[in-house]
């Protein structure tokens, strides 16, 4: 079978294509496309659809099509609801002869007109397709994708995704979604001050850093890693990222030198790092009863190596598995798109497909 996986966000839209014989998977191909749809356009996203769908699979027949969304957010849509039912249209209108499949928060795979009739249960429900996948090989297990914006922690207990939060405000209520990423958070939502030449500044609220800039500084990421937009609209390169990160206390590259700056990245990551560590300490305090041994934490999306494996060990997990090492990198990018991919694939078949 050949099926197209799909996790449409807000910021990033991501695709992937799986083909499959004798229930296991026998290629993948992925991409994304760098979309904030707020600011491109709600509108152009049939054509973002066309354009990835004809990167992977422009004379592929295709047997099946699954979606998954967080996208609703965004405030293109003044609701979840309109949100939802714009995001169906499009993949409607692009998909005209292949079954369309949308993923719920509870790991059910709906019809477009399912679907529509309870928009809210599949709003933000990319998180499902990756529990899923995992749970299919690792039985009891953390996952911890840390993506561009969020970061999610899904508990897995017996081969079974037991998410308590159903919705983003529930999420975020119970751990189970961190709001910071590996590129686009405000500097300013990470720290509140910051320790230099011996006192504590307070920060600037502006939009003056992301994360992306801490990471670039550091050697996290390279300047290619850098995908988005920056906060002020200028280049990719440390001295650049230095600018702006000397911005957050109203200073400049003049006022402070290389190593105070580098010093107030390392502080900032190192309070990213405990921002995750403290939800996945607060999930797993939540089941930890319900959990046998030594459980491991499963880290995947663009930041799992340097914010999910150090969150990991931040709370205290001695063994930790990089979903990119079993599935390889362009897998664990776009875990979601994967994820969606083989749920669909099992269900028209009528048995889980293995990677």
């Amino acid at each position: 079978m050949n099926i197209l996986g799909w996790d449409i966000g807000g910021v990033n839209t991501k695709a992937a294509l799986i083909k499959t014989q004798k229930g296991a998977v026998r290629e993948l191909k992925t991409a994304i496309k760098y979309f904030p749809i707020w600011k491109r356009g709600k509108e152009k996203l049939p054509a973002v659809l066309e354009k990835l769908r004809n990167q992977l699979a422009s004379s592929t027949k295709l047997d099946g099509i699954g979606v998954a969304m967080t996208a609703e957010l965004s405030d293109a849509y003044r609701t979840k609801r309109k949100g939802v039912n714009h995001i169906l249209d499009c993949m409607a209108q692009i998909f005209t002869n292949t079954p369309i499949f949308v993923l719920d928060t509870e790991s059910n795979l709906r019809s477009i007109e399912e679907a529509r009739q309870e928009p809210l249960k599949v709003a933000a429900a990319n998180w499902p397709a990756t529990g899923w996948m995992v749970s299919q090989s690792i039985k009891d297990c953390f996952i911890v994708d840390v993506g561009s914006t969020t970061t999610s922690i899904i508990p897995v207990i017996n081969g079974n995704v037991v998410a308590a939060g159903k919705t983003d405000l529930e999420k975020l209520l119970n751990g189970e979604l961190v709001y910071t990423g590996a590129l686009r958070t405000n500097v300013a939502a990470i720290v509140n001050s910051i320790p230099i030449r011996g006192g504590i500044a307070r920060v600037s609220s502006e939009l003056f850093a992301l994360s992306g800039d801490i990471h670039l500084i550091l050697d996290n990421i390279n300047e290619e890693d850098y995908t988005v937009e920056t906060s002020d609209d200028r280049g990719t390169t440390k001295i650049e990222a230095m600018a702006r990160l000397a911005r957050v206390v109203c200073a400049d590259t003049e006022m402070l030198n290389k190593e105070e700056i580098v010093e107030m990245a390392n502080y900032i990551y190192e309070t990213q790092i405990k921002q995750i560590a403290d939800g996945l300490r607060q999930v797993h305090n939540r089941v930890k009863s319900r959990m046998k041994g030594n459980v491991s934490v499963v880290v995947t999306g663009f930041g799992r190596d340097f914010l999910g494996r150090k969150a990991a060990q931040e709370a205290g997990f001695k063994q930790v598995i990089d979903l990119g090492e079993l599935l390889g990198v362009d897998a664990a990018v776009v875990s979601t798109s994967v994820g969606v991919a083989l749920m669909v694939a099992s269900k028209l078949e009528g048995k889980v497909v293995r990677w």
